[in-house]
Parts: structure tokens; C-alpha cells; sequence
């Protein structure tokens, strides 16, 4: 019998062309699946396609997963990234931002608006549309940010405190998917007749205030809680925080204020405090809430200050 002997030195041939290699770079989406009306994540094939298409490879992170998350951002190498989708609400932005803060991660990022209020996305004037907000984030034009910071905690669009602060934290989340904004009108409409003055000390850059006050803001953005034009001359690459108290007051003023607020032409009301600081200590002889880009904020006394642009972002304009 014959013994063959197979010749495994013989690389095997093949009419297959070999496969086009890309230098691939990656892009890391966070999103929440239950911002706004849950539906985002329909998108997401379409995105992962429209991205790979460009070159590159989308890892999608579940936000609401927040230790997953954390891991991420702790672990994740730079240089292999090209940038951080974030889409989801306000709430999405603020938990992403802090963790790039936290871990010094400079990566640009890209914001898909998919919350209820989206104020932040608002004021950068970023579309509703899928396909527009992935050419927005496949583009090379950028804007850059300031961050804020309340006790060592950052936020991007608003710091709210005073008794009308549980309004967002209140509001029925199947309301707010429901009706949106309207939601938030309706919430705070029903707290306006147990408001209650509350004594408060601003200590900022120039100014020393003393003053009793209903609700107060301390914004980089324009809007909050779907109010487009609450501090309409704020600017997010100024390095100042835009401060709003609004007084004690009649309750009829306050009816005709909801509407000013609403137009934005409240800035000049007797009723309301406005001013512009980089750096601002809040304290008062009683408790009262706090809320931080929609979620629970920090305990008084309340420390701030600015990070001048600490963030590049994707835009539809060039601003660098």
C-alpha cells in the first residue's frame, strides 16, 4: 500500500480578493433608553450604518446603565476614538459630562436631542432629525463650551433652587412623554399657591445681595423645564454664569410674570434679579431643594464657579 503524504508547507490558493482593510476610528454612543419618548433606539442600526459607512465604528453604552458607564470612561484610550455621541436629555449630557471632567477625557462630542426639554441642544440650535443630527456629528465644525460647577459637581445648562425646584423631580414621567414641556406648566402652575419666601445671601465677583426669593436660577444655557428664554442673553463660551431670583411678590405679579417669562421679557421686572458673575457662594439660614440640569442637586451652602470652554462640540456653525 502507498503511502501519501499531505504537504502542508503548500499555502492554499484562493481566487478571493483579500479584504480592503480601514484604518477605522471609533465613536462612543451613550443613550438613554428612556429619555423623551424611548424611542431612540429605533436608531440605532441606522446610526451604527451611517457611521461605518464614514470609517467608523460606533460602541453603544447603555446611560442608564451608570456603573457600566463609569467603567467606560474610566478605562477607555483616547487615541482610538474620534469622539462621544451623547443622546438622551439634559440629565444624559450632565452624567457623560462629569465622568469626561472626572477622567479628563477631551474628546469632542456630539449631542443627539432626545429628551423631553432638550435645553442645552436648544440653545445650540441642533435639530431634531436623525439623519441632520449624524451629519452635525460626522462634520468638522465645532463650538466650544463653558461647564459650570455647583460643590464640585459640574452641569452644562442650569442650577435651579427655591421652592418651585421639585417641579421637574415631581412632574409624572408618563406626563412628561405624554405632553412634553406642557408638563412642566401644568406641575408648576399647581405649586404657585404654596409658594413661600426664602431668605438668601449672593455673594458674587463685584456684589453682595440680600434678598427673599421664591425660585432662583443660576444658568450657562438660555432655557430650563422648556422655558426657551429664561436668560435669553447667556453665552456659553463667556466664562460667566447668568444668575435669576425671582422676589417675593404678589400673586398677581406672578401670573403676569409667567408670561413675561414665557416671551422673555422678564430680565427688567422689578420682581427679578439679574446679574452676571464667574463665580458666585449662595447661603441662607434654611433648607430649601436644589436641582442640577434636571436631577437633585447639592446641599447650601452653595459654591460656584466656571470651567471657560471646557467642552468642544459639534455644531452646524464653525465658532473656533
Amino acid at each position: 500500500m502507498a503511502l501519501v503524504m499531505e504537504n502542508l508547507t503548500e499555502e492554499p490558493t484562493s481566487t478571493e480578493k483579500p479584504v480592503e482593510v480601514k484604518d477605522y476610528r471609533k465613536v462612543l454612543l451613550v443613550y438613554n433608553p428612556f429619555s423623551g419618548n424611548g424611542v431612540f433606539a429605533n436608531h440605532l442600526d441606522h446610526i451604527i450604518d451611517r457611521f461605518q459607512d464614514a470609517g467608523c465604528v460606533v460602541r453603544p453604552v447603555r446611560g442608564a446603565k451608570s456603573k457600566a458607564l463609569e467603567y467606560v470612561f474610566q478605562t477607555i484610550h483616547t487615541e482610538d476614538y474620534r469622539q462621544v455621541i451623547i443622546a438622551g436629555g439634559d440629565g444624559t449630557i450632565n452624567l457623560v459630562v462629569n465622568l469626561m471632567i472626572k477622567y479628563n477625557i477631551e474628546l469632542p462630542i456630539s449631542i443627539f436631542p432626545a429628551g423631553t426639554a432638550n435645553d442645552f441642544a436648544y440653545y445650540l440650535e441642533l435639530p431634531s432629525d436623525i439623519d441632520q443630527m449624524i451629519d452635525i456629528a460626522l462634520g468638522e465644525k465645532y463650538t466650544y463650551a463653558d461647564v459650570a460647577c455647583c460643590n464640585g459637581r459640574y452641569y452644562v445648562n442650569v442650577a435651579a433652587m427655591g421652592t418651585m425646584v421639585d417641579v421637574s423631580q415631581k412632574t409624572d414621567p408618563v406626563l412628561k412623554d405624554k405632553l412634553g414641556v406642557l408638563a412642566y406648566y401644568m406641575a408648576g402652575a399647581q405649586e404657585l399657591t404654596s409658594l413661600k419666601p426664602l431668605p438668601v445671601r449672593l455673594i458674587a465677583d463685584n456684589d453682595v445681595y440680600d434678598e427673599d426669593m421664591y425660585f432662583m436660577l443660576v444658568m450657562n444655557g438660555c432655557s430650563a423645564g422648556g422655558f426657551k428664554h429664561l436668560s435669553p442673553d447667556s453665552d456659553i463660551s463667556d466664562g460667566l454664569l447668568d444668575v435669576l431670583l425671582f422676589r417675593e411678590m404678589p400673586f398677581y405679579d406672578m401670573v403676569r410674570l409667567f408670561f413675561m417669562l414665557l416671551q422673555g421679557q422678564h430680565k427688567d421686572d422689578k420682581n427679578v434679579l439679574h446679574f452676571k458673575t464667574s463665580n458666585l457662594v449662595i447661603e441662607s439660614d434654611v433648607t430649601f431643594g436644589t436641582d442640577v440640569d434636571g436631577e437633585t442637586g447639592e446641599k447650601l451652602p452653595l459654591h460656584f464657579s466656571v470651567l471657560h470652554r471646557r467642552l468642544k462640540i459639534t455644531t452646524k456653525e464653525n465658532d473656533i
